[in-house]
């Protein structure tokens, strides 16, 4: 993979962050209009003759105009709640502790030297208790960066591959990659969440299902809504995966820049391999901001199918081949 420098990465980056941020409201608007003009498709049935009645289609623009400045103020009230909160969120899911000075003065050292030599600002720094091996970047700001690592990676690694896990995780910061992924972990939980409303609704519609027109209605609204929601969050799943896989090949070789060493960083990964893993998190799009994709978040055959579009990282054995050839 041809090297990129770190202001154009920087760019390239905020440019992403700009354009997600565009697409977004887009795809509502889109989702929105669809879902209308779908609903009016659906019921407006057929005359007493038997041939189908037109689609109004001034009623369709008409709902649309009435619900979508309300859909879109709701849905920027979320955004803004879970992009502010977004610290908390991830430290939650992780359980992760801040990591004192005095009680492990050998990883401050390595992160302090790595943020000199990179002309960077010393980030927080977290310790999650757990003896599997991962690590992870975050934040949206140089008051809200954090460098989060496992028990287990500080026990099994040696000095010199824990700087160059370290660096990996600062170049996330350092490129804004950490903003972008934040983002996106945003854009989809709200997919997701849209989507989980609308298939809960289906499921509870039996009671109202009836052979009437406003059953039949109701049910057709709630699996359009469904349908639309699966669509856009499959949408917004691709983004982010497709961003999740090249940020990291370009962290590795910041990482191996930071650290002078990329055999170093090679052999972590490796390591890391061997054991990935945050026994206590269950969260797939939290997940993405690890080094390495936990081994008990295994692909099921639709990822496996199609492991290339929907993997969050790529190969390892590709990753350490890359950073082989420094």
């Amino acid at each position: 993979m041809k090297y990129v420098g770190i202001h154009t990465q920087q760019v390239r980056n905020n440019v992403k962050s700009i354009l997600l941020l565009c697409c977004f409201p887009l795809i509502v608007i889109g989702m929105v209009w669809i879902f209308f003009a779908l609903l009016e498709y659906f019921g407006t049935g057929r005359d007493p003759y038997g041939n189908p009645i037109p689609m109004d289609w001034d009623e369709v623009n008409e709902w649309f105009v009435q619900f979508i400045p309300i859909v879109l103020i709701v849905v920027s009230v979320w955004f803004l709640i879970a992009y502010i909160i977004n610290d908390e969120i991830i430290r939650h899911a992780t359980q992760a502790v801040p990591l004192k000075r005095k009680d492990n003065m050998r990883v401050y050292n390595i992160v302090e030297n790595l943020c000199m030599a990179g002309g960077m600002n010393m980030p927080k720094v977290y310790v999650v208790e757990d003896p599997q091996l991962n690590a992870y970047a975050s934040g949206i700001s140089e008051n809200t960066y954090a460098v989060t690592v496992t028990r287990g990676l500080l026990n099994k690694l040696n000095d010199e591959e824990l700087a160059g896990v370290i660096g990996h995780e600062l170049t996330h910061i350092r490129n804004r990659d950490t903003r972008v992924l934040i983002v996106s972990i945003v854009f989809v939980g709200i997919f997701s969440m849209v989507a989980e409303i609308a298939f809960r609704m289906f499921l509870n519609s039996g009671s109202r299902r009836s052979n009437n027109s406003k059953g039949n209605s109701f049910l057709i609204g709630i699996v359009i809504a469904a349908v639309l929601a699966f669509i856009a969050y499959i949408f917004a799943l691709l983004t982010r995966f497709a961003i999740s896989r090249k940020r990291e090949f370009m962290a590795d070789a910041g990482g191996a820049e930071l650290c002078g060493n990329p055999l170093a960083l090679a052999s972590a990964l490796r390591k890391i391999s061997n054991d990935p893993g945050l026994n206590n998190v269950s969260r797939a799009d939290v997940a993405q901001l690890f080094i390495e994709r936990p081994k008990k978040m295994e692909q099921g055959f639709f990822e496996s199918a199609f492991s290339e579009l929907f993997s969050t990282h790529p190969d390892t054995k590709k990753r350490i081949a890359y950073l082989e050839q420094f």
